[in-house]
């Protein structure tokens, strides 16, 4: 019964921060300059002021906000996220079949920045004071102080212009047409460069969040015994320092497996990824307030999700953690 309250607790907490996501996001961009009106009009080449006067009507950006507000939420509440503006078809459709290239990117960024961060942690901590220490967590210094964009402008011009190793942009090759497993080593080959480029800065934070917790943990009287008792050291880190250490990284990794899905907007936009931070992007520039706000739904989802998850895990990584809690 425990579990049932505590998940039944969670649920209605998630919708309500859904709820309040949507409404602060819908006031947020409406207040924003610009005009969605305005925009198709000029991309028509009519753009008098009649015709704007039309587009506004049609797409009901004549009524007052709060009466727009109600009607986008009556929408959302029964799975209508209205229509795009600029290609005039459902919001929902727009994002299903852009949803599931981003869940690619930043599942597989996802893992590979937890388990290459944790792997060099562990060295590090191990290693502590050698050179190996110092190489690893000047690294980590060193990309999660560079910026996201300039990596990924720069893996673009090393590994795909200069050196032709891996594709530059897209997801897969135009006009290929490859099936089966060609097109999943195609597709693999293609998730490489910006897979890495957003997991680097992770990666960074995981490595240094990782090595602090280990040695915080090695520090404690348990630790000090089993070294004491003579049980071999590499035997110390994976048994009994590593299983403690890990409880920091795992609440840290719940939190920013949801804002991966945010943070792909800049790396799908330097490789072409047609994932929905593209959309978005592409969004904002067309003042597409329908996929805008539908975009953000999911982003809030997802995390909101995410969060949900890592709190029922936490009672199985550490049993001392309470329902109730």
């Amino acid at each position: 019964m425990k579990t049932l309250d505590f998940l039944f607790q969670r649920l209605v907490k998630a919708i309500l921060v859904v709820l309040g996501v949507v409404i602060l996001n819908f006031v947020l961009i409406h207040m924003a300059p610009g005009d969605p009106a305005s925009v198709l009009a000029g991309e028509a080449g009519a753009g008098d002021a009649k015709f704007i006067a039309q587009l506004r009507a049609q797409f009901g950006l004549d009524q007052p906000l709060y009466w727009q507000l109600w009607t986008y939420l009556k929408g959302v509440l029964t799975g209508d996220l209205g229509y795009s503006y600029r290609n005039q078809v459902p919001v929902m459709t727009l994002i299903l079949d852009r949803l599931p290239a981003t869940l690619l990117l930043t599942g597989c960024a996802f893992v590979f920045s937890l388990v290459l961060g944790i792997l060099l942690g562990v060295i590090a901590a191990y290693r502590r004071g050698s050179i190996a220490d110092s190489v690893v967590m000047t690294s980590a210094l060193v990309f999660y102080a560079t910026p996201l964009f300039w990596i990924a402008l720069m893996s673009v011009l090393v590994f795909s212009l200069h050196l032709d190793w891996l594709p530059p942009f897209d997801m897969e090759s135009i006009g290929a047409n490859y099936t089966g497993w060609a097109r999943v080593a195609d597709i693999a080959h293609h998730l490489v460069l910006p897979t890495v480029t957003l997991g680097l800065f992770f990666t960074a934070v995981y490595t240094r969040l990782t090595r602090a917790s280990m040695l915080e943990v090695m520090a404690l009287d348990f630790v000090k015994t089993a070294r004491a008792k003579g049980v071999p050291k590499a035997q110390i880190i994976r048994r009994h320092v590593l299983r403690n250490a890990i409880l920091p990284v795992f609440t840290f990794a719940s939190m920013q497996a949801g804002q991966l899905v945010g943070g792909a907007v800049l790396t799908e936009t330097v490789f072409a990824w047609p994932g929905i931070g593209r959309l978005m992007f592409d969004a904002l520039l067309q003042r597409d307030y329908p996929v805008l706000l539908g975009v953000f739904l999911v982003t809030a989802a997802v995390v909101v999700l995410v969060n949900l998850i890592a709190d029922l895990l936490y009672r199985f990584v550490d049993p001392r953690i309470e329902a109730a809690a």
